[in-house]
């Protein structure tokens, strides 16, 4: 009882950091902060945050609306869940890597509130690109299959930010990232396990095809540490604008592949 205890205590707390959905207090009664062990949960927090997305796709799907509509709102749905914290992240750290001229200069400018070029291009991308790949492939798919394809990237997406979280010591000592602590290695290959399975099984039971969820697994497993290698060459390690921004390169390179292959 007290390690199923403590998974619910992680799995509220993984909730609680990628997201606005508000959890009971029971589960942070002396906790910390820090999430050292709760990143094992991050895949089914991940599908948890998405699963009002993918019932909205699973009836839109159902209803044969537009695509692009659809798409939208479906996206749009999901920032409203996640408080857009991802969309932040990328567009700092895009800014901050695209504009700064050394390490110093580049997380100043992450810590700026302010978007800039930068990060306005990175956000218009992102969004850009992923409603024109869930356009693309989600009418292909039944009513469950579109919802399962979103809850499958949403756990494998949640899964690279562990993983770049794990792999690059925090780039500054006062950041949101080094306070929440680096993520146990148990728990780390907890998350590296789990995401992968929850995804293959969920792309499967969605229907998609073998080699579109091999092209999928091939993209996130390319971008993922070519990113980690840019953060860690242009900042010396992983902030919280970075694990975000990973989430969402993510995600991005997840729906392209799909995509691509259906």
């Amino acid at each position: 009882m007290t390690r199923l205890g403590d998974l619910c205590d992680d799995v509220a707390r993984a909730v609680a950091f990628l997201s606005r959905v508000p959890m009971p207090h029971r589960h942070f009664v002396g906790h910390d902060g820090r999430l050292s062990r709760a990143v094992r949960a991050f895949p089914l927090a991940g599908i948890l945050i998405t699963l009002p997305a993918a019932l909205a796709a699973a009836l839109l799907v159902f209803l044969q609306a537009n695509a692009l509509f659809a798409t939208f709102l479906l996206v749009g749905v999901q920032v409203l869940v996640t408080g857009a914290l991802h969309e932040d992240g990328l567009g700092d750290a895009a800014d901050g890597l695209g504009g700064g001229r050394d390490r110093e200069s580049a997380l100043a400018i992450m810590k700026d509130s302010r978007v800039g070029t930068y990060g306005a291009v990175a956000l218009i991308l992102s969004f850009g690109l992923r409603v024109s790949a869930l356009a693309a492939f989600l009418p292909l798919l039944s009513p469950i299959g579109a919802a399962l394809a979103l809850l499958g990237t949403a756990a494998l997406s949640r899964t690279a930010m562990v993983w770049h979280w794990s792999r690059l010591p925090p780039a500054r000592r006062d950041g949101v990232a080094a306070s929440a602590g680096m993520p146990e290695p148990q728990a780390t290959t907890t998350a590296l396990v789990s995401g992968p399975v929850l995804a293959l099984l969920m792309f499967f039971a969605a229907g998609i095809p073998f080699v579109a969820v091999l092209l999928a697994f091939a993209a996130f497993g390319l971008v993922v540490p070519v990113f980690g290698k840019i953060a860690a060459r242009k900042l010396g390690g992983h902030t919280g604008d970075t694990i975000g921004a990973t989430q969402q390169l993510a995600e991005i390179a997840l729906f392209g592949a799909l995509a691509l292959a259906l």
